[in-house]
């Protein structure tokens, strides 16, 4: 060990800093409040003092949009960051802003950097509820486009298809198709996948849900069919979480005990196409076998060398494309989770990958060793895979894409046969169907399509229409498919 201490530049990013706060009574503390908070828990644990950050970045918060986020932490934080970021929209956010500020401290460009990010949903919900209006600081004027990096395709958009709890159980039933299972063995294996991961949620004191539940529990109503309620990420939560990075030299001269330093091995970002009907394989992503090769190759580590893992959960199907594109078995005894996962733990919008890594870096603390964190953004659109250890070594990496799939071109209007590809049941919140969404294969193409008639709902939930050959009307914009 004191041989790597002499030995080792002292440009060398490592994380040396981190905090999690979970807000449980409701109305809580705005945004501003939790990322001040955290920021100073963080840089406690770092002993380094806040005003003497060079970087302050913040993970963009769906709660409230501010004037000046990153300007006015800094304010509360009385410091002068010479490097201010607040990101896009997307749960890979967080490593890509933690593997930039570590590429910038090992090319010497700053000395240490804060990654935040807060959100406050649940508190949002309680003031709606109350019927009162939110009583938050410095809101920006006028109001900023929302935060995604691009909009949805104009395709979907006609069809109304461009919320995550629709698009991602369509990528669910073309796997479950692909993999010859029936739809309840699809439910079956969902709930013996997921239900470990409620007993790291309840041994995890900053989780949203802390109940252990058996897999015959977790069959809630249903949002986005096949998925229930208790499978998918909660988001209206109030948490928060920050991390600091410095690198070994500042490290040094401010005593960070070395089994404090946890270090990124190395990391990776990689793309599938932005649109789902796009994808050739809706069922799989090779950009997430991308991504994990390369993150895995430049740690010069392996699957095998893991002692903990934390894969990307805000739905089933994340799960199920890293464990099939990893070869990892869904019930290895390491576990998916350190956290619980973001339907047990807390699914805080973009903001989930902060907690994940702060709990990793806390596990390496306590016992030495490898982890894997993942992350996923938009559509499954975006993936990141990191590495961190005990100990350094490897190369970092960067943020440009390692893998771009082939696109399958869109066809906005259809009529005629086509056969589908994949399709959920959109559920109101009394539980109750009420619209069908398809892919569905053409000539030329992919085509959206929506399903309105009662009978068909019900027989899209009974039967595997992934296949079945469909008739498609449309008024130049909707399709609609009946059968």
């Amino acid at each position: 060990m004191f041989w790597l201490t002499w030995r080792m530049d002292p440009r060398t990013p490592c994380l040396i800093g981190i905090a999690q706060r979970t807000i449980r009574a409701q109305p809580g503390p705005e945004p501003l409040d939790l990322w001040e908070s955290v920021a100073r828990e963080a840089a406690a644990d770092a002993r380094l003092p806040v005003e003497r950050l060079d970087s302050v970045q913040i993970v963009w918060t769906d709660s409230w949009q501010y004037d000046s986020p990153v300007g006015r932490l800094a304010e509360r934080l009385g410091a002068t960051p010479r490097h201010r970021a607040y990101s896009k929209v997307g749960g890979t956010v967080p490593q890509q802003l933690i593997g930039a500020a570590a590429g910038a401290i090992a090319a010497g460009e700053i000395d240490s950097a804060l990654v935040t990010g807060a959100e406050a949903l649940a508190t949002r919900r309680a003031y709606r509820k109350a019927g009162e209006h939110v009583p938050w600081s410095h809101a920006a004027d006028p109001k900023p486009p929302y935060g995604w990096e691009r909009p949805p395709h104009p395709a979907a958009l006609a069809h109304g298809l461009f919320l995550p709890v629709h698009t991602y159980p369509i990528m669910e039933t073309a796997r479950r198709a692909a993999a010859g299972l029936t739809i309840e063995e699809e439910m079956r294996e969902r709930a013996r996948i997921m239900a470990p991961m409620t007993e790291v949620a309840a041994a995890n004191p900053y989780a949203w849900r802390r109940t252990v539940r058996a897999p015959d529990e977790l069959g809630d109503r249903f949002v986005g069919w096949p998925y229930t309620r208790d499978t998918v990420a909660v988001l209206e939560v109030d948490q928060a979480a920050a991390v600091v990075l410095a690198s070994s030299g500042l490290a040094d001269r401010l005593g960070v005990p070395r089994d404090q330093r946890i270090y990124l091995r190395g990391w990776a970002y990689a793309e599938d196409t932005w649109e789902v009907a796009a994808r050739p394989a809706l069922g799989s992503s090779p950009a997430v076998a991308a991504a994990a090769k390369a993150a895995f190759g430049r740690a010069g580590l392996t699957l095998a060398d893991m002692n903990a893992l934390d894969l990307y959960s805000c739905f089933a199907i994340a799960l199920r494309q890293a464990c099939d594109a990893i070869g990892l078995d869904p019930l290895d005894p390491r576990g998916l989770t350190v956290t619980g996962g973001l339907p047990y733990a807390g699914g805080p919008a973009s903001d989930y990958v902060l907690h994940s890594t702060a709990t990793m870096a806390g596990l390496l603390r306590a016992q030495s060793g490898h982890g894997l964190v993942t992350g996923v953004g938009m559509h499954l659109t975006k993936h990141t895979y990191a590495v961190w250890s005990s100990e350094p070594g490897g190369w970092l990496g960067d943020a440009a894409p390692v893998h771009v799939a082939q696109e399958v071109p869109i066809v906005a209007a259809c009529e005629g046969a086509g056969t589908v590809a994949g399709y959920t049941v959109a559920h109101g919140r009394e539980g109750s169907a009420e619209k069908g969404f398809l892919v569905v294969d053409v000539p030329g193409g992919r085509a959206y399509a929506v399903v309105t008639d009662a009978g068909l709902l019900t027989e899209a939930e009974e039967r595997e229409l992934v296949g079945v050959e469909v008739a498609l009307s449309s008024d130049g914009k909707l399709n609609v498919a009946s059968w």
